[in-house]
């Protein structure tokens, strides 16, 4: 187990179309980061950017261009690209330079405006980019991925397309409680199922939207929470940001094509079940410890997959867990209680960083009407493109 680092402050700029720069966003969210946390700006030693992107290609250095925004100060700066990932890359870096006393106390950011519709490549051909070439010889834009993954769930246990609807009901609800959440009107089963196909099972409302927003957080070492005042903070006791191992036997793009496992006996899990597995055992904790968990459903169906990926119950087990509430606000394990993205939509650079926000509030006891009773451990998770995993955990 390593060293823990405190969360002095999170922040968040509402999520949403508002056509306006990234970075003005980041900067809300920045300033209520730092507002929570009782500090300035001067008051940072460095600043972590998650990078937006488009189609793999950097848009904006975000460290810098959020520095700028601050005012040039002197603070070390980073910037970040791990696609969906990126917030839990931007964490672990500010984690890091915390405990390797590089800086006491580091603002992490960030920020996106989405372009309309679901993502697709950038212009360009690109050959050697298996995001591209997903789209290009596969057809399989987003959709058709979150698609494919709902159609496994449905051969391999049965899921139907109501058990996925029902994931979207209980995620509404919980998003109309949030004030920081896109969309906050409570949505029904039939309005799932009225709702348009995208890509079959999965209906519009199934799938998450993409969104502008942006999230920050102010980290310190222990030593310097104490000094300010904060004795007992929200802490972030592991982050876990690993690759998928030899072999990978189940197909998972914008990969295109398996590892194989002729030569080498597969692991015994999926890359996604390996990201939970590192993050409970750098905090020395496991699923029966969580108290609540965010996940990135970028559709109903994933979340599903993620109940099992984290342990929360066994394969093929997820549905039954959602059917006996026990995700739900007042369950055994609440997850996405936020409202998740299907209440929040894609804001790829901050969406890692707001899950952790989330955490921060359940943990602090300030989430209001959507509290989770005595939570104490909270884990986040989701994962980005070209084998970047991405866990936090943190307790109170």
């Amino acid at each position: 187990m390593t060293q823990e680092v405190a969360v002095l402050g999170a922040g968040m700029h509402r999520w949403g179309k508002w056509g306006r720069n990234f970075v003005e966003y980041g900067v809300a969210a920045a300033v209520e980061a730092l507002t929570d946390a009782g500090l300035k700006w001067p008051d940072i030693g460095a600043i972590v950017g998650a990078d937006t992107v488009r189609g793999g290609y950097p848009g904006h250095v975000a460290g810098a261009t959020f520095a700028k925004a601050l005012g040039w100060q002197g603070a070390r700066v980073t910037s970040v690209y791990a696609a969906c990932a990126s917030g839990a890359q931007a964490i672990d870096a500010a984690r890091a330079q915390i405990l390797a006393g590089l800086a006491d106390v580091v603002l992490v950011v960030g920020a996106d405006a989405a372009p309309k519709g679901f993502f697709r490549p950038a212009g360009g051909d690109r050959p050697d980019d298996p995001d591209w070439l997903r789209f290009r010889i596969l057809g399989a834009t987003n959709p058709v991925y979150f698609g494919l993954y709902a159609r496994r769930r449905m051969a391999e246990h049965g899921d139907t397309p109501d058990d996925f609807a029902q994931v979207k009901v209980k995620n509404s609800a919980m998003g109309a409680l949030n004030p920081h959440a896109r969309y906050r009107g409570r949505v029904t089963a039939e309005e799932v199922a009225a709702s348009a196909v995208v890509a079959d099972p999965l209906r519009l409302l199934d799938i998450c939207a993409t969104s502008d927003g942006g999230a920050a957080l102010v980290l310190s070492s222990m030593e310097y929470a104490r000094r300010h005042g904060q004795a007992e903070p929200v802490r972030i006791r592991a982050v876990s940001t690993v690759t998928p191992s030899y072999p990978n036997t189940v197909l998972d793009l914008p990969d295109i094509a398996t590892d194989s496992a002729r030569a080498v006996e597969p692991s015994g899990g999926t890359f996604r079940r390996s990201i939970a597995r590192a993050a409970y055992e750098e905090a020395d904790l496991g699923p029966e410890d969580l108290s609540l968990a965010e996940v990135y459903d970028l559709s109903t169906a994933l979340e599903l997959q993620w109940y099992e990926d984290l342990g929360l119950c066994g394969e093929g087990e997820g549905v039954k867990l959602l059917r006996d509430g026990a995700t739900a606000l007042g369950g055994r394990i609440p997850v996405n209680v936020s409202g998740g993205l299907a209440s929040f939509g894609e804001a790829v650079p901050a969406q890692a960083i707001a899950q952790v926000c989330e955490l921060t509030l359940q943990l602090r006891g300030a989430a209001g009407h959507r509290q989770v009773p005595g939570a104490r451990v909270g884990i986040s998770a989701n994962q980005g493109l070209f084998g970047h995993g991405s866990a936090v955990i943190a307790v109170r």
